[in-house]
C-alpha cells in the first residue's frame, strides 16, 4: 500500500526526517563544545584527544551491520530505531557528570552504540519506503532535515553559552549536556506516535548475504575504507579555528556554517545522484575532500577557513547521502539493513585510526601535516573509485 506524499516524499521518510532533526538539534547542541571540553576542561592532550574522538566516532559502525542484519531477520526495523534513539538520548544527558576522559569515553560510547542500534534499520525503512528510482531522493531529504537539526542545535548553544556565560567553564557545559536530552526526548515521542512497521509482510526470510559477494560492492566497500581513513573527526576542523584564534563561539558559528552548507546540498544532490549517478558522484566526492582537507591545511586567514568549511560540507554532504541510496540500490530487498550496516561498519572501522593517525601528525608535526594526509588519502579513493565497473 502506498503511502502519502509530503514535501515529495513518503509519510515514513518525512518524520524519519523529523526524528533526525530533533535528534542531531540534540547532538549538536553538545558536539562544537567537546573538543573544547575535552583539552580546557578534562585536560586531555592532543593525541589521546584525536583518539578518543576517533574511538566515539567508530564506536557506533562495529554494531550497524550487526543490527542491520537483525532487523532484516525479524522484520522489525522500529524496535530498533526506537531503541537506538532511546540510548542516545539518555547518554547525551548524562555527559554531565563526567570528570575524567574515561568516564566521558564510556558516556559517549552509549550514545554511539545507541548510533549503531537505529541507523541501518532506519535506512533500510528509508528505502523501503521510497520510490522505485528514487532513494536519493529520500535519502537526500533525510540528510537535509537531520542536518538542519546540525545547524539548529549550535545556535542553540551560543545562545545557551552566553546565558550561562558567568559560571566556570565546566559546569556551563554540564549544564548545556543536560539540556541537549530535551529535543532527543520529544524525538522519542515522535517515534511512538507515527511511525510504523513496514518489513512485516516480506515473504523471504534472509538467510545468506548474496549482495556482499558482489565484485561491485566489495570494490566499492575498499574504496570507503581508504576514503574513511582521511575522514578526520570534526573536531579537527574546530582546532584548527582555535588554532586561527577564533573564540569558541566563533568557532561554533563556523561549524554551523558548515552544517548549513551541508543541510543545503544534501538535498539536491540526493535528487541528482538518482540521474547523474550514485558512483560518480560519490568519485567526486572524495575529489571535494581533498581539496576540503588541503584548503585547512593552507588556512592562515579566515577566508581560507571559510572556503575550507564549505568545501567540507559539500563533501560530507554527498558522502554521508548518497552511499546509502548507493547500497540500497545494490541490495536485494530483504537484505537492505545488513547490506547498509555492512558498508556504515567498514567505514566505521576505519574512521578510528583515521583520527588517531591525524592526531598523531598534530602533535609530533602540526595541524597542518594531519590534513595534508587526509588530502592524500583522499586522492587514492577517487583514483580507485575509477577502477569500479558498473553504474547505480
Amino acid at each position: 500500500m502506498s503511502e502519502r506524499k509530503v514535501l515529495g516524499v513518503s509519510w515514513t521518510v518525512f518524520i524519519l526526517g523529523i526524528v533526525s532533526f530533533l535528534n542531531d538539534m540534540s547532538s549538536e547542541m553538545i558536539n562544537p563544545v567537546i573538543p573544547s571540553y575535552l583539552t580546557d576542561v578534562l585536560r586531555t592532550g592532543e593525541l589521546l584527544s584525536g583518539s578518543v574522538m576517533g574511538a566515539i566516532e567508530s564506536m557506533s559502525s562495529l554494531f550497524k551491520v550487526i543490527f542491520g542484519y537483525f532487523s532484516d531477520r525479524f522484520r522489525k526495523r522500529k524496535a530498533f530505531v526506537l531503541a537506538g534513539y532511546t540510548l542516545s538520548t539518555l547518554a547525551k544527558g548524562s555527559l554531565a557528570f563526567t570528570r575524567h576522559w574515561w568516564d566521558f569515553l564510556t558516556i559517549r560510547a552509549l550514545d554511539r552504540i545507541g548510533k549503531g542500534i537505529r541507523t541501518a534499520p532506519r535506512d533500510a525503512l528509508i528505502a523501503e519506503s521510497s520510490e522505485k528510482g528514487k532513494s536519493g531522493k529520500s535519502f537526500g531529504f533525510h540528510r537535509m532535515m537531520d542536518t538542519l537539526g546540525a545547524v539548529a542545535g549550535p545556535l542553540v548553544a551560543i545562545a545557551l553559552i552566553e546565558l550561562l556565560k558567568e559560571l566556570p567553564k565546566g559546569t556551563m557545559y554540564r549544564y548545556l549536556f543536560l539540556l541537549s536530552a530535551v529535543p532527543g526526548l520529544l524525538s522519542l515521542f515522535v517515534i511512538v506516535l507515527f511511525i510504523r512497521e513496514r518489513g512485516g509482510n516480506a515473504k523471504k526470510k534472509i538467510s545468506g548475504i548474496s549482495t556482499l559477494r558482489s565484485r561491485e560492492l566489495q570494490l566499492f566497500l575498499a574504496a570507503a575504507a581508504v576514503g574513511a581513513l582521511g575522514r578526520y573527526s570534526y573536531a579537527f576542523t574546530l582546532w584548527k579555528a582555535e588554532e586561527l584564534g577564533l573564540t569558541v563561539v566563533q568557532g561554533i558559528a563556523f561549524y554551523a556554517l558548515f552544517n548549513l552548507i551541508y543541510a543545503l546540498s544534501a538535498y539536491p544532490l540526493g535528487v541528482v545522484s538518482d540521474s547523474f549517478g550514485k558512483k560518480r558522484l560519490i568519485t567526486i566526492g572524495f575529489l571535494v575532500a581533498s581539496l576540503a582537507s588541503l584548503a585547512f591545511a593552507y588556512a592562515h586567514d579566515i577566508h581560507t577557513l571559510l572556503l575550507a568549511f564549505v568545501l567540507y560540507g559539500v563533501y560530507i554532504a554527498i558522502e554521508d547521502t548518497v552511499p546509502r541510496a548507493y547500497m540500497a540500490d545494490i541490495a536485494k530487498g530483504y537484505e537492505k539493513g545488513t547490506v547498509i550496516g555492512a558498508y556504515h561498519t567498514v567505514f566505521g572501522v576505519f574512521v578510528f585510526p583515521a583520527s588517531v593517525i591525524a592526531g598523531y601528525l598534530w602533535q609530533a608535526r602540526s595541524l597542518e601535516w594531519a590534513f595534508l594526509y587526509s588530502a592524500l588519502v583522499n586522492l587514492l579513493a577517487f583514483v580507485m573509485m575509477l577502477f569500479i565497473r558498473g553504474e547505480k
